[in-house]
């Protein structure tokens, strides 16, 4: 097994844990940690393409980190107005 397969495996438990606490109502989508979770996973699991393309799962983790940086510079918005707003 190459380096770059395990950090690709590295990537698969981020995402895996993420969705995991998500569903055990540990972590809420609201979380700073589960987009932190899902980003380091697909940077990760990227990293591993380089070493060993495939085309559609580079499609697949470029769409994933693009909405979950979309997702979290949203709820960073949302919760920056909330403050501001005295709430």
């Amino acid at each position: 097994m190459s380096i770059a397969d395990i950090v690709g495996l590295f990537g698969v438990a981020a995402y895996l844990s993420a969705y995991g606490l998500l569903q055990l109502g540990i972590l809420k989508v609201e979380d700073g940690r589960y987009a932190l979770l899902n980003g380091t996973g697909a940077l990760l699991i990227l990293y591993s393409l380089i070493y060993d393309f495939n085309l559609p799962s580079f499609i697949t983790q470029t769409a994933w980190l693009i909405l979950t940086i979309i997702g979290y510079v949203r709820l960073r918005a949302r919760q920056r107005s909330s403050a501001g707003s005295g709430q």
